[in-house]
């Protein structure tokens, strides 16, 4: 399901998008330092916000025990509510102790073409191997 709306100069739109994680290529790193790995990421974007992104991702911790950290950037380009144009979404995500935080914001002053001004928030929702996205945003 997608959807939109608008509140006081926001707007909220949601739909659901893909993603392909390429595989880990090494970072140089502190010689008794934890490793770092980098990804390089793909991802189609689907309903209000429609169109593909490219980014990398750097990754450092244990995953597989639920402790880890990754940064990553990435760069939209397509539409959004109708508007043309393309963006930088920053990513920060952090696992420890059974939880998890995530923040995904648009990077200031990315926006290109009839996004330029473009901020805002997206939530990223996992469940069953589907992706969903809830983006709040405003123009500056």
């Amino acid at each position: 399901m997608q959807s939109s709306s608008q509140a006081s100069g926001q707007f909220f739109v949601s739909g659901d998008f893909t993603v392909t994680i390429g595989p880990p290529s090494a970072v140089v790193s502190a010689t008794s330092g934890p490793a770092i790995g980098r990804h390089v990421l793909v991802k189609q974007y689907h309903g209000p916000l429609q169109g593909d992104s490219q980014g990398e991702m750097l990754t450092a911790g244990r995953p597989a025990e639920g402790e880890a950290s990754y940064v990553a950037i990435e760069s939209v380009q397509g539409t959004l509510d109708g508007r043309t144009g393309g963006f930088a979404l920053a990513h920060f995500g952090q696992m420890h102790a059974g939880g998890e935080t995530l923040s995904v914001n648009v990077v200031p002053g990315s926006g290109t073409g009839e996004l330029s001004g473009l901020m805002g928030e997206l939530k990223i929702q996992r469940e069953s191997g589907k992706h969903r996205y809830a983006f709040t945003y405003w123009f500056s």
